[in-house]
């Protein structure tokens, strides 16, 4: 199985990415995690990403707040997918959310919501999930059990209706 790896811009990232960790740990993806900077550590990001694909890598996730230029080094360095978490640090994220989202023709991030670790984990895993029928699998029974934890909430919901006379 390919792994994820995940950057992250800063240490000070670390409480917004680890959700990622849970959920790829849930899936059984393995994943390596490391702290490089776009600006402070350029040489050595686009070393990394220049050969992850040979290193075992299926997916990058980068995680950076403010400028947030960290995906977009790792995209244009790598043909592997990137999925860029844009980090809440100052105007309420939004900064990094159009750095990380803005990218030019043929570099493309896949952006999730600010502090948005989950979801990176859960499109990282999908993608792997296409050349891989077991993750494919997991996948599958996870959005079933999603489901049923909504119509469980429904049948309250109409429980609770029921009770006030509705």
């Amino acid at each position: 199985m390919k792994k994820v790896a995940i950057i992250m811009g800063s240490d000070s990232d670390y409480e917004v990415v680890k959700p990622a960790f849970s959920e790829l740990k849930k899936y059984g993806v393995p994943f390596e995690a490391h702290i490089m900077s776009a600006h402070r550590t350029p040489v050595q990001a686009a070393e990394f990403a220049r050969s992850a694909a040979d290193n075992g890598f299926g997916v990058i996730i980068c995680a950076a707040g403010m400028a947030a230029h960290l995906a977009g080094v790792f995209a244009g360095n790598s043909i592997l997918p990137v999925i860029g978490i844009p980090i809440k640090s100052s105007f309420e994220g939004l900064d990094a959310l159009l750095a990380t989202v803005q990218m030019p023709s043929g570099v493309p991030v896949a952006t999730v919501a600010v502090n948005g670790a989950k979801n990176a984990a859960v499109l990282a895993v999908q993608m792997l999930a296409l050349s891989d029928e077991g993750l494919s699998a997991k996948l599958t029974e996870e959005k079933a059990a999603m489901e049923q934890g909504i119509a469980a909430k429904e049948q309250k919901l109409q429980e609770k209706i029921l009770e006030i006379g509705g």
